[in-house]
């Protein structure tokens, strides 16, 4: 079977690849940049094109059984994932395996749960037999605080008291993988989560008992928050992250215990705990 990864150089894209080229499967990488995809496997073909040109649009979903689409956060995204549907459709994809987020049709005025809103809604009416993932906050956007985790012993990110049900990025990719070789999951829409509720607190607990330091959580002032992170982020991206991150104070971002028995069930094993993140990647930063 052929391939097709579109967000494929990204924190999960990157890790879709890598699962999927251990499983043997043939892949194809979408890249706007193939400087980018330098760290994926030997086997894996890169081509380079951006959704937003016609002519990609055209040629690349020609020879693709199933596409595996990532819509990273942009102002385009919205066209982009419409654009890759239309594509699919004119090419006789196959399957499609379609990244949104958890709850994303319930917080439909965020800009990027809209975004996802709208592409799962398209995904559904195109006649492609389809699978949604919707993965909550990833583990792995800690790795953009390690200078503060490390240099001023706090965890900065304002995810609020009443919790996210984490997840690693690991279990999405091995998710994907399962729903693009297999024909066990179409139709079928997935929350991809952690195994427990993690909260600012209990986040910079976690942090701190993995890196032999006590570490602060710095509250839920958005305030602040924007004022730090103005420096970092575009306007439109600033306001967006500030939504969602004043959406997961107020309405917190949980799974059940039935999202959680079915990764299980899927994944074959128990959904990778934060506590067991955060020491593996405390022992490599200690090195």
């Amino acid at each position: 079977m052929h391939i097709l990864v579109i967000g494929g150089t990204g924190t999960v894209g990157t890790q879709v690849v890598k699962e999927l080229a251990a499983r043997q499967a043939r892949v194809t990488v979408l890249s706007r940049d193939a400087a980018r995809t330098s760290t994926h496997p030997a086997s894996v073909k890169i081509v380079e094109g951006n959704l937003l040109k016609a002519a990609t649009v055209r040629t690349v979903f020609n020879k693709a059984d199933a596409v595996f689409l990532l819509n990273g956060m942009s102002q385009t995204e919205a066209t982009e994932g419409l654009m890759a549907i239309s594509g699919m459709r004119e090419a006789g994809v196959k399957r499609v395996v379609y990244m949104s987020v958890q709850d994303a049709d319930k917080a439909a005025w965020l800009p990027h749960f809209g975004a996802k809103a709208g592409i799962e809604e398209a995904v559904r009416r195109s006649g492609i037999p389809f699978t949604i993932l919707r993965p909550n906050n990833f583990f792995q956007n800690d790795y953009w605080y390690r200078d503060a985790l490390l240099g001023a012993n706090v965890y900065p990110q304002p995810i609020g008291d009443i919790g996210l049900s984490r997840v690693d990025v690991r279990d999405i990719a091995e998710m994907a993988a399962a729903a693009l070789l297999t024909d066990d999951h179409s139709g079928r829409t997935y929350n991809v989560v952690g195994p427990a509720v993690e909260t600012g607190a209990s986040t910079a607990a976690a942090w701190g008992e993995a890196l032999g330091r006590h570490i602060t959580y710095v509250g839920n002032d958005l305030d602040a928050w924007e004022e730090q992170a103005q420096s970092t982020m575009p306007d439109w991206l600033l306001y967006d992250v500030r939504m969602m991150l004043d959406h997961f104070q107020k309405a917190g971002l949980r799974a059940t215990a039935d999202d959680v028995e079915t990764q299980t069930r899927i994944l074959g094993h128990a959904p990778r705990s934060f506590t067991a993140f955060t020491r593996e990647v405390a022992t490599a930063w200690m090195r």
